[in-house]
């Protein structure tokens, strides 16, 4: 089924939950339409869901995210095109309550599934399938600060507002590290393309030109700067590195690796951004820093869904139920704290006038939280109870898109 527009349909009245607003949980009614959370709810919306049992969230907002690419290349060397791939991830994002959704498109000096052409080419589809997909969809580029050549590029990006946060990564290190040991180099050198020596030459011809690296980020940084595009830095290992970042404006520690990082970021009161994946699992399938403890610890503020869309649904939940966080905290963190770290003012609480993303949660498995239904600008996008709507007004009656999945 596609969406309910509240554009023709006048609005979406929703009925029976327990809304999360000022950060507690109370009944009462909703109103969402294009324009935005209406109050007090008019009661003359056509289209009325029926919450019952049910909770009613604010939308996920996802800074980090590059799930995507396993629909792009679901094993190594097995391509399909980038429109379904695309349209697919839309699909999985809004049906796990994700309304505002991040791609994390990496543009590496590798080549293939991370390479230059690829970088350009999802770029383009995102911008020319974004009227159809139904989450918000925004650009996280991830640049690989080896990546040179990149550089001219990514600011003429920034300055025409095709790029909506830039992270800074650095892969190299691990690369030439792990360059003996020829497992820890094959899904690198799957995804490239190339032969596993051909690689190895590859990493070590860009690791040639390691002096420059600075400079080419710090030019970047003040595009950024100029330009408004919110910074992130990846997988810091030390309180030094995070400085340096922060120096340059970057505000949003992503994935700090260790536990003094993560406490010189929150000191310095940066965004800290880890895996809801890292959460549901119960650790980091990286061996590093557990995110449920830096949670406990007041040392996350944001958690992304990194490379599984149902991962910040399940990982507030789970927060909740393992008594880590209260509920409202822990989804702060998928919702409000999200979109404050990127600069998103109008969405990730429900309140007149902010976006309506919304997000109706059957939790009563409460580490298996269930979406019933997914609203983005007050239109449904995803329904899967369609007995849960009931139209009013026969006049306004329009199928029901978005659904069932």
């Amino acid at each position: 089924m596609s969406g309910i527009d509240s554009r023709r349909s006048g609005g979406v009245r929703i009925e029976g939950g327990r809304v999360l607003a000022d950060g507690a949980l109370a009944a009462g009614p909703v109103a969402a339409a294009a324009s935005g959370l209406m109050a007090p709810a008019r009661g003359d919306e056509p289209c009325v869901l029926d919450a019952d049992g049910l909770l009613v969230l604010p939308g996920i907002v996802d800074i980090h995210g590059d799930a995507f690419e396993r629909q792009l290349m679901p094993r190594p060397g097995v391509d399909f095109p980038v429109d379904l791939a695309l349209a697919e991830s839309d699909r999985q994002a809004i049906a796990n309550g994700i309304t505002t959704v991040f791609h994390g498109i990496t543009w590496s000096w590798e080549p293939g599934l991370r390479g230059p052409e690829n970088a350009v080419r999802l770029l383009a589809a995102v911008e020319r399938l974004r009227p159809q997909l139904c989450a918000d969809t925004r650009l996280h580029l991830r640049h690989e600060i080896f990546n040179l050549d990149a550089e001219p590029t990514l600011v003429e990006w920034m300055a025409a507002g095709r790029i909506d946060v830039l992270a800074f990564n650095d892969h190299m290190t691990l690369t030439v590290e792990a360059a003996g040991r020829r497992r820890s180099l094959d899904r690198m050198v799957e995804r490239s393309g190339l032969s596993h020596d051909a690689f190895c030459r590859l990493a070590d011809d860009v690791a040639r030109r390691r002096d420059a690296v600075p400079a080419s980020v710090a030019r970047l940084a003040a595009a950024a700067r100029t330009h408004g595009v919110p910074m992130l830095s990846h997988d810091d290992t030390s309180p030094a590195q995070r400085a340096h970042y922060r120096a340059l404006g970057c505000r949003i520690a992503e994935f700090p690796t260790t536990l003094e990082t993560a406490e010189a970021a929150a000191a310095a009161g940066d965004a800290i951004v880890f895996g809801a994946p890292n959460v549901v699992r119960g650790g980091s399938h990286t061996g590093w820093t557990k995110a449920s403890d830096m949670v406990a610890r007041g040392l996350c503020s944001v958690l992304a869904s990194d490379y599984y869309y149902p991962a910040p649904l399940v990982a507030a939940f789970r927060l909740a139920a393992d008594g880590v966080a209260p509920l409202a905290r822990a989804w702060r963190l998928v919702s409000e704290a999200a979109a404050a770290a990127v600069g998103l003012a109008d969405r990730g609480r429900l309140a007149p006038g902010l976006r309506a993303d919304i997000v109706l949660v059957d939790a009563a498995v409460i580490d298996r939280p269930r979406v019933v239904a997914t609203l983005v600008r007050g239109r449904i996008v995803h329904l899967a109870d369609a007995a849960r709507l009931v139209r009013r007004d026969a006049r306004h009656a329009v199928p029901v898109q978005g659904a069932a999945s």
